[in-house]
């Protein structure tokens, strides 16, 4: 087999290779040779079927199978021998496809981009800030009476009193589509807080002056996309009679508030709370400091990239875009959307910074460990409760979702490898600075 170059411009890489009909009979007849032995047909007794038989019964799909074998190992020796790596998987056609014939010559043609050669950088040289902060008293005082207000109680307002967004109202109710009642649009004594969202928009603000013993009827429309399809988009009547009306009643932040969060007493609170709140610091502290790591390795590293890997998500990038700012359109029956000049510029800095942390990862030798693996699974099964078990076989059996789940978990790990080198300098702000730098972040 002889392979000839016919394309190497920057990145572009293309070859052509010929498997010759000789070539190809001879591993055919191979192979059913060696298959003879073992094959039994009616009619013909074990290993004494005639050549001819099996070729007529087997010899177009081992055909397949020797054109297959063939073409991989054509692309194999030709990585091997020019030491490119392809950016995207490279495409292979079979040159007048559908006029080969068997016995005849198969020409392939071989297209591709190689990845550039990434130059490598010192993670000593590299400067980088990071923000430390300390949960002070405010802070913690703060977060106790949160978990204080999550923890409240209700009391009746003083008779007549009118409810307000946030009481809690105590309500029976029933549903009607016209005149005819539906089936589970009724309740008895239910204890809805105004405000909290959890019936059907617009039900919760027409109870907002209503007094206990009152009747209230409340008219609606069921949102289009309502899970009940016999539902969805219809207008409706509740029929509603207040049976209370109570006012919020924050918990005390005392040992008995530490008890109902699983705390031993008052002390024991503050400290996990303490705890808690440095660890969410310092996770948005690492945030800003890997992006200040990313923009210096973006302003340092300069490389040919390939096109064919800006254009992918350039185009990733938009479509992502476009249903942020269309979030009722869900599916992707929608037109064309081009990326924009922004989007190509976003584009090549992720995929400048995508190679160069990939080419650190492989150099060092960083890698996913099962055990990384296997917590990142469980997490995201955290988010189907009930089906975790279906979803454990979904990840195992989905390559694409097994990428998907472990490339951040690399990134993370080149990341904190960069960060170990480098020379960082802590530096100690307050929270609303943090705050002001994580919301910064969102404006690049």
């Amino acid at each position: 087999m002889q392979v000839t170059q016919t394309l190497n411009e920057g990145l572009k890489r293309g070859y052509s290779f010929t498997l010759t009909g000789e070539e190809l009979e001879a591993k055919v007849t191979a192979k059913l040779a060696e298959a003879q032995p073992e094959v039994e047909i009616k009619g013909f007794r074990k290993g004494k079927v005639p050549m001819p038989i099996l070729r007529k019964q087997f010899g177009d799909r081992l055909l397949g199978d020797v054109l297959n074998e063939g073409v991989d190992a054509a692309v194999k020796e030709i990585l091997s021998t020019s030491g490119d790596r392809p950016a995207l998987e490279p495409k292979i056609e079979m040159e007048n496809g559908e006029a080969w014939k068997p016995g005849s010559d198969a020409t392939f043609t071989v297209s591709y981009e190689a990845l550039p050669e990434i130059p490598s950088f010192d993670r000593g040289e590299l400067e980088l800030e990071r923000l430390v902060v300390k949960a002070d008293e405010a802070a913690v005082t703060e977060a106790l009476e949160n978990l204080a207000k999550s923890a409240q109680s209700f009391e009746d307002r003083r008779k007549g009193s009118k409810a307000k967004d946030g009481d809690q109202v105590v309500i029976d109710f029933e549903g009607f589509l016209g005149d005819e009642p539906f089936e589970g649009g009724k309740g008895e004594e239910y204890p809805l807080v105004l405000g909290s969202n959890s019936f059907i928009p617009g039900f919760e603000d027409q109870l907002v002056g209503a007094k206990a013993g009152e009747d209230v009827e409340v008219k609606v429309t069921f949102p289009a996309e309502y899970g009940a399809a016999h539902l969805a988009g219809q207008e409706a009547t509740f029929k509603c009679h207040v049976h209370a009306v109570k006012a919020p009643k924050a918990a005390e932040v005392d040992d008995e508030l530490a008890k109902k969060f699983g705390s031993e007493d008052l002390a024991a609170l503050k400290a996990q709370v303490t705890e808690r709140l440095e660890a969410e610091y310092v996770g948005a502290a690492r945030a800003v400091l890997k992006r200040g790591l990313l923009d210096a390795l973006d302003g340092k590293m300069d490389f040919e990239l390939p096109p064919s890997l800006v254009e992918a998500e350039a185009n990733q990038i938009a479509h992502q875009l476009w249903h942020e700012e269309n979030p009722d359109h869900h599916g992707h029956d929608h037109g064309n959307i081009e990326p924009t000049e922004e989007h190509k510029a976003l584009a090549t800095r992720r995929v400048r910074l995508g190679l160069v942390l990939a080419e650190m990862g492989r150099v060092e030798k960083i890698e996913v460990t099962d055990a990384e693996m296997t917590q990142a699974v469980m997490n995201a099964a955290r988010q189907y409760p009930g089906q975790e078990r279906a979803f454990f076989e979904f990840v195992k059996s989905n390559a694409q979702m097994q990428q998907q789940l472990r490339a951040p978990i690399f990134e993370d790990k080149v990341i904190d490898f960069i960060v170990s080198g480098a020379k960082v300098t802590d530096k100690e702000v307050s929270k609303e600075d943090l705050q002001k730098a994580i919301e910064a972040l969102d404006e690049l």
